[in-house]
């Protein structure tokens, strides 16, 4: 597999998800590219383009709210935070990523 082609492949396929969500990719390329290709090496092992930055289980169930991008599994919680778990994609109106919060369901108070 080509892993430059295949990160261009899910770049086109993830912004045709997330655009309409109300997101778009993060504006640091150098953390979109790193993340792309996690995912095309994740892909290349399991089959499927799982999130990098979640663990994947082998149940079925929760292991599929985790193939990127996962924003319609986890939509209150990103919304809260304007950005997903590994920072691909925030909010359209953002633009300064680095200034988002990571915080878990229960300090958003979210649980």
């Amino acid at each position: 597999m080509d892993v430059d082609a295949r990160k261009q492949a899910l770049r086109y396929f993830h912004g045709k998800v997330v655009e309409p969500l109300g997101y778009k990719f993060s504006p640091d390329e150098d953390l979109v590219d790193f993340i792309l290709e996690q995912e095309v090496k994740i892909e290349q092992k399991n089959g499927i383009p799982f999130c990098p930055c979640q663990p994947i289980r082998g149940d079925r169930e929760h292991d599929m709210q985790i193939v990127c991008p996962c924003i319609p599994f986890h939509r209150r919680h990103f919304d809260a935070m304007k950005r997903c778990w590994c920072g691909l994609f925030v909010h359209k109106d953002v633009t300064d990523p680095d200034s988002l919060p990571q915080l878990t369901e229960e300090e958003l108070g979210l649980d």
